[in-house]
């Protein structure tokens, strides 16, 4: 196809990603933001990569799968990610954002780059965007392209999860009497407000939890949650423990002001620069507003809480990718027509900003009629692209965050450089030493790709 025009439909992580990558490259590229004429139940602005969900990116460790994207992405080039450091606040070992500086970054890099065109307009169908083209609608599409691309696709392949959302609270209305600042196991800075509950207390809250009023979801008999997203209320529903092995665990958090460890810790992450709001770690909800305030002023230190933002619940679509894309990402229905983000069936900010970059790549190779050339299976975008594409996964295709499981295995050949052999000669595994290797390949193996 002999174009230097690409539309790009959506202006989230995936979508400005994808469009500043191929403006960087030469191309005009068209994007196309519904928000300005019509909003979804989620955004709050009409920002590009609003975040609408929590303000961090995950992990910066390297010794971590999604620090081993995040170096790979650094690598690549990643505008997100350069946005992301210039707007980030204290989170421990995690990247978290102020969200409002964030997107203003990008808005602002996106409409004074000469070769990026911005659209406000809703896109209803497939016909209305010129090809080549990405949708990058994510997991909030429109009602109606919604419908188009289950036409498309011919069929009802087309899944759907709810993901929720966790509150935001006034920093000045939290009780500092109550809670004390660190990080777990005193690793990184002191980034987290902690509130210690104790037993007879925790227990109290789990009851309030489970009796209190919930947002029903009358559109469908059946409830998908992502399991890394999953609701308090869904998590208590496993079991009064949960929370405490789960979002609450007071491990590596011993309490200054009595010297010992609490029954259960929640933890409360800086969600903007000044410091003025703490969004309540693993909180996500669908409490009625009105119950998110009654019961969660029961924790210690959220007394008189102030919330800026209560928790919330929508829906989210992805396609079943692997039985429908291509393995560059483009639909085996229509060769121009590509899909980028957590429409493809990733789940999390970075993880959707790096397939809209690698979706810019593919392209390019495609409009330059250059064999297609994916990133290295060994690598951290490798792996992602494989958990997606691998025709084999179409069956019980679920949306997956990235992490070492996706990781190629170790083969027979490899082995006795990451395992220790006892006197007898026996193998022993050793954890961190597969992770070390995994992650050193997968670096070795992406720096060869660049």
């Amino acid at each position: 196809m002999n174009t230097k025009k690409i539309h790009v439909v959506g202006a989230g992580l995936a979508g400005t990603e994808c469009a500043l990558q191929l403006a960087q490259m030469g191309y005009q590229v068209e994007l196309y933001e519904m928000r300005g004429v019509k909003s979804t139940p989620a955004h709050k602005t009409q920002d590009f990569a609003e975040l609408v969900c929590s303000n961090s990116f995950g992990s910066m460790g390297a010794a971590s799968a999604p620090g081993q994207l995040k170096w790979e992405a650094e690598k690549l080039g990643s505008h997100i990610l350069t946005a992301a450091k210039e707007a980030a606040v204290p989170a421990g070992q995690a990247l978290g954002v102020d969200r409002e500086v964030f997107a203003r970054i990008l808005t602002e890099k996106v409409r004074s780059n000469p070769l990026i065109t911005v659209n406000n307009k809703v896109i209803n169908k497939l016909s209305d965007v010129p090809r080549p083209a990405v949708i990058a609608t994510g997991p909030l599409t429109d009602e109606s392209l919604a419908e188009d691309l289950r036409s498309h696709f011919g069929g009802n392949d087309f899944l759907y999860f709810y993901d929720a959302i966790a509150p935001i609270i006034d920093a000045d209305s939290i009780n500092y009497d109550v809670v004390w600042r660190a990080d777990r196991y005193d690793k990184g800075t002191a980034d987290y407000l902690n509130c210690p509950i104790e037993k007879e207390h925790y227990y109290t809250l789990i009851t309030e939890i489970e009796n209190a009023r919930k947002i029903e979801l009358k559109e469908f008999e059946t409830t998908k949650y992502f399991e890394g997203c999953m609701p308090i209320e869904e998590m208590v529903r496993r079991g009064p423990e949960t929370l405490r092995f789960g979002p609450l665990k007071p491990v590596g958090l011993r309490n200054p002001k009595t010297g010992r460890d609490a029954w259960a810790v929640v933890q409360l992450r800086q969600d903007n620069k000044e410091g003025t709001a703490f969004n309540m770690v693993g909180f996500q909800t669908r409490m009625a507003y009105g119950e998110q305030t009654r019961v969660f002023r029961m924790i210690p230190g959220l007394e008189n809480a102030e919330f800026l933002k209560l928790g919330s619940i929508h829906r989210n679509l992805y396609i079943n990718s692997p039985e429908k894309l291509s393995c560059d990402l483009s639909s085996k229905q229509d060769p121009w027509l590509f899909f980028a983000g957590q429409i493809t069936g990733v789940e999390g900010y970075f993880e959707s900003t790096c397939v809209g970059l690698m979706v810019a790549k593919f392209l390019d190779q495609k409009l330059k009629d250059k064999p297609f050339s994916a990133p290295p299976r060994a690598s951290a975008f490798g792996s992602i692209l494989e958990a997606i594409t691998e025709p084999s996964r179409a069956k019980h295709f679920q949306p997956t965050n990235i992490n070492l499981g996706l990781f190629p295995a170790v083969t027979k050949e490899e082995e006795d450089q990451i395992y220790t052999r006892n006197a007898r000669g026996r193998l022993i595994f050793d954890k961190n030493r597969k992770k070390e290797y995994q992650l050193q390949k997968a670096q070795n193996a992406l720096s060869e790709w660049i």
